[in-house]
């Protein structure tokens, strides 16, 4: 009887709760935007601009994305085509480091000296420290009114309500439900728009598919970056195909050159480090290091290549933003491939993996016996900045997603876009970086060797407008959301795309469109593109350079 007592009370307390979760009014606003990128930031600072109320849902406790994760050293091409919110960005960074107060380290005229990316002529600065970037953010997001909600992660599986086309509302895994008119999924992930039902691919197309000639597999294409240089054994047994392989190589042979797959550029962490001693933290050793994972790197340096394989570039007050460099170094290639559409504790295996990965790398080249001596003590001199992500044990709080999810709408960017053969005569910003992507895999060669695959990186043209049309789905499949960061795009074209100044810029103009939606009372694909570029220059943006 007291089992049955029980069992009862659990049923009814459970109804209870259940019924008192589905009457909490859900939290309305004319604008909610999922994600708290730099492009979700900006998209709402400028919905709240609009006259719009509007809600920033981040489902970390991390805002600002990569902007505020250390990469400083912002990439982008020509600088002409920021303008908007995202100028108004770097005006302030410009601003903070002209107080004497803000160097540290060092001295202004030291820094600017050596820095080909800051201009003392100019009322704008490309470079800056990350908890700079935050605090920015943090001012920005203040002035306009806007109290960001942070770990709030949508209920991918059943938190998207829909009414035909579209979303009504969406809820977290707390329960918590926000109603809206107009959407916008600012992650990088592209979550939202999944989950709402949007068509999007993962991996690179192949070329046959948008007449492309730079997307899928492409071995033959980089002769000099990022490549190995000298002959490397991959086996784990030198000379032994029935060794296996070593880790860090995905295949044994290539498939056919140009064919598309399921392969994502490799994401890494942009390490802030520093050589100043004060400020600098030594590497520590990873509690899981596993030097098995370094084996093909150790076999570079004894085949005689004995560059440092990183690129640090330098921030102010003697601080860094790192990057990948050469063969073997902080890409974590082919350990993303399940990332895009994994599941949250997948994901959070995922990202963990790369944060063992990187710091067991920097180790490595630190202390291993093996390491060449000269880059053994490039390594010793330099260290995780102790002043920068101090909530996180100074390492970086957000993962290099390069690419992830991308969008498939009404219009699809694509190499031709980049090189200008084909223009979007609806521009909502431009793109003005090289079709840039990092190796997907590495393989054995026919000579029996080893080498990295994916790398890409042609330049050389001018900017081009990205289309409207690429920041929001099919009518069909959802009628009230923008995507301004998981843009329908190929992945060759992605990889110019995909820039931190680009996110902000079409953040800033997916908010402008859904307010225009709104007043308008139609769907996001029934805007009149003259009326939306008519308020995007009236906010500064540059949508075509002459």
């Amino acid at each position: 009887m007291r089992q049955i007592l029980t069992l009862l009370l659990a049923l009814t307390a459970t109804f209870f709760v259940g019924r008192v979760a589905s009457l909490v009014a859900a939290e309305t606003a004319d604008v909610v935007v999922y994600g708290g990128t730099s492009s979700g930031i900006v998209a709402a600072i400028q919905a709240k601009r609009s006259g719009k109320s509007v809600v920033l849902i981040e489902p970390s406790n991390h805002l600002g994305g990569l902007t505020t994760g250390g990469l400083g050293a912002t990439d982008i091409g020509n600088k002409r085509v920021i303008g908007g919110l995202a100028r108004d960005f770097y005006r302030r960074v410009w601003k903070h480091y002209q107080d004497d107060a803000a160097w540290v380290h060092e001295q202004r005229d030291a820094y600017n000296g050596r820095n080909v990316r800051c201009n003392p002529r100019d009322d704008t600065m490309w470079t800056f420290e990350p908890h700079v970037a935050s605090r920015i953010y943090r001012e920005m997001l203040a002035e306009a009114g806007i109290t960001p909600i942070l770990n709030e992660r949508l209920d991918r599986a059943s938190g998207v309500k829909k009414n035909g086309p579209r979303i009504v509302s969406i809820t977290t895994e707390s329960g918590r439900t926000f109603a809206g008119r107009v959407f916008i999924d600012a992650t990088y992930e592209g979550d939202l728009m999944a989950a709402a039902g949007v068509s999007y691919h993962v991996g690179r197309e192949g070329n046959d598919v948008y007449g492309e000639t730079l997307n899928g597999v492409q071995p033959s294409l980089n002769t000099k970056n990022h490549r190995f240089t000298q002959p490397v054994d991959p086996y784990v047994k030198r000379g032994d195909p029935s060794s296996g392989l070593l880790w860090g190589i995905q295949l044994t042979k290539l498939p056919a050159e140009g064919s598309g797959d399921r392969a994502v550029q490799a994401y890494c962490y942009r390490l802030c480090t520093t050589d100043v001693p004060e400020n600098r933290r030594p590497w520590p050793k990873p509690v899981d290091y596993d030097e098995s994972r370094y084996e093909l790197l150790l076999r570079n340096f004894e085949a005689g290549d004995h560059r440092a394989p990183w690129h640090p570039t330098w921030m102010p007050n003697r601080k860094t933003d790192t990057n990948n460099n050469h063969a073997f170094s902080t890409d974590h290639i082919g350990g993303n491939y399940d990332y895009p559409d994994a599941d949250y504790a997948t994901r959070e295996k995922i990202v963990a993996d790369h944060a063992s990965y990187q710091l067991g790398l920097m180790w490595t080249l630190a202390n291993h016996e093996r390491v060449p001596p000269n880059v053994r003590d490039e390594f010793q001199s330099i260290g995780l900045a102790k002043d920068e992500f101090v909530e996180n044990d100074n390492w970086p709080t957000q993962l290099y997603v390069r690419e992830a999810r991308r969008m498939i709408g009404p219009y699809v960017m694509t190499e031709h876009n980049c090189r200008g053969t084909q223009v979007a005569e609806d521009s909502v910003g431009m793109g003005a970086y090289g079709m840039d992507s990092h190796n997907c895999q590495r393989y054995v060669t026919p000579e029996g060797g080893v080498q990295n695959e994916g790398d890409v990186q042609v330049h050389g043209f001018k900017p081009y407008p990205i289309s409207y049309r690429a920041i929001v789905p099919r009518a069909e499949e959802c009628d009230n959301l923008l995507v301004p960061v998981c843009v329908s795009s190929s992945h060759i074209a992605y990889g110019s795309i995909r820039m931190e100044p680009v996110f902000m810029i079409l953040g800033e103009s997916a908010a402008t469109a859904a307010a225009l939606a709104i007043d308008r009372d139609v769907a996001v694909q029934e805007i009149d593109y003259s009326e939306l570029a008519v308020g995007l220059r009236a906010s500064g943006q540059i949508l075509n350079v002459r």
